[in-house]
């Protein structure tokens, strides 16, 4: 059982050295996008905005970025926020 447990956490942790080892996605340019990739990649890759877009909305971007804030605890004030959500929701948002 030991075993099992160590050889599941190595692949876990080596799936998480190769995923941090993925260069940011450049995002596409315009208004907020340098605050968009300076406040996300710290985190996260822009990998995981560019994937999120063939599915969220304008609106889904807004209440994910109040995800990142409220249940992650992303570093943002309301300005900065709403810039992001707008930004993301113009250049990656689709519409339903």
């Amino acid at each position: 059982m030991r075993l099992a447990a160590a050889v599941v956490l190595g692949a876990v942790a080596a799936g998480a050295g190769v995923a941090r080892a993925d260069p940011p996605l450049p995002l596409k340019p315009g208004p907020g996008s340098d605050i968009t990739s300076t406040a996300c990649n710290t985190c996260h890759t822009s990998n995981y905005i560019v994937m999120n877009s063939t599915f969220l909305t304008p609106h889904e971007w807004k209440t994910e970025v109040a995800k990142m804030r409220n249940a992650f605890g992303a570093p943002l004030d309301d300005a900065t926020a709403a810039a992001i959500s707008a930004y993301l929701g113009a250049n990656y948002g689709v519409n339903p």
